[in-house]
């Protein structure tokens, strides 16, 4: 029996991108590929991709478990709320018994976040930090965090390789970083922490950069941060047994570069549109903090956490386990800023 798909997060920027994508990656076969959605017009929208639409509760055990094994889903693509496990906790349970009814072996990926491999979640930025590090489950285990989300965020990576390896499933915990790029899906077509950038400069008429040193964080184009998951789906089709668990990390990123170059570009852009005033970045102080907090919606202490913050996680099992390469490099983002900043502006959501 060959494997049931499916896909969480299709109206998102990086689901609607991964479901747009499907069917040009000539998968290996596969039976049947599901998109949970959650209203009429999603369900009739990915079905142009080929998807059966499933609308279920993910937040419900009795509803997941029904989905799952009344379909016999053995690969789920889970890319809805990092945080908390309760989600993932119901459909790997789900899934173990789908493994059973199929004698497939499941696999179960979760969508996490550079974050949580960042100062902001505890990890180590001192020297880099390779997603094939033998020891990634074991620093992951060891980090602490003062911010209550990046704990949650944490624990529910161990949680979903812990829990998968209890039923034999194949975990892959896959971690985009500052994705950009337009959206390729019906649904959103704009990222995160460019957004926080361009909200927070339209909030203060100016670019304030938020660490005095200077921090760096992997970058990845929306286009390539697809052909990651794809080409992990091709390996899982293909039966040839990626790796999983404790070492099944994967980063989605080209490279890394400083935010200070980042916002310099956004600032540009910005500045070129009259949105602020000067395009030149300072650093930030309290009261600008506490300004862009309101801008952000967000507490002053979790700024940082929006917009910047020190990253030194490498991307290394794509290209070696995958054959994943980079159609763009790191520096893209910054000759791509003036069309990312029109891309946010024409599709702002605050």
């Amino acid at each position: 029996m060959a494997h049931n798909i499916l896909i969480t997060g299709g109206s998102g920027y990086l689901g609607g991108s991964l479901l747009a994508r499907w069917n040009e990656a000539k998968l290996p076969a596969y039976n049947k590929l599901f998109a949970l959605v959650r209203t009429p017009a999603q369900a009739e929208a990915v079905k142009q991709y080929g998807a059966e639409p499933l609308t279920f509760d993910a937040y419900s055990e009795s509803e997941v478990w029904a989905a799952i094994v009344d379909n016999n889903i053995t690969v789920v693509y889970h890319l809805i709320a990092p945080w908390p496990y309760t989600s993932q906790s119901y459909f790997l349970k789900a899934m173990a018994a789908a493994q059973k009814n199929t004698g497939r072996t499941a696999h179960f990926l979760h969508t996490t976040g550079a974050k949580l491999f960042s100062v902001h979640a505890g990890a180590p930025t001192d020297r880099p930090i390779l997603d094939t590090d033998p020891k990634l489950y074991e620093i992951q285990k060891g980090q602490t965090s003062s911010i209550e989300s990046m704990r949650e965020g944490t624990r529910t990576n161990n949680f979903v390789i812990e829990e998968a390896e209890k039923y034999g499933i194949h975990s892959y915990i896959f971690a985009p970083c500052i994705v950009y790029g337009e959206g390729e899906g019906f649904g959103n077509k704009i990222s995160i922490q460019t957004v926080a950038v361009v909200r927070a400069a339209e909030a203060l008429k100016r670019v304030y950069r938020v660490e005095s040193d200077r921090p760096i964080w992997p970058v990845c184009h929306v286009r390539d941060n697809t052909n990651m998951y794809l080409e992990l789906m091709r390996k899982i089709l293909a039966g040839e047994n990626p790796g999983h668990g404790k070492n099944g990390y994967y980063l989605a990123a080209s490279g890394s570069l400083a935010w200070d170059d980042i916002y310099a570009a956004i600032a540009t852009a910005l500045a070129k549109r009259g949105v602020i005033t000067d395009d030149t970045v300072v650093m930030a102080n309290d009261e600008n903090l506490e300004a862009m907090g309101k801008g952000l919606g967000c507490p002053v202490a979790k700024v940082s956490l929006m917009l910047g913050g020190n990253c030194t996680f490498v991307a290394d099992r794509g290209p070696k386990e995958l054959g994943w390469k980079p159609l763009f490099k790191p520096e893209h983002i910054l000759e791509y800023a003036d069309t990312e900043v029109d891309l946010i502006l024409r599709h702002k959501n605050w």
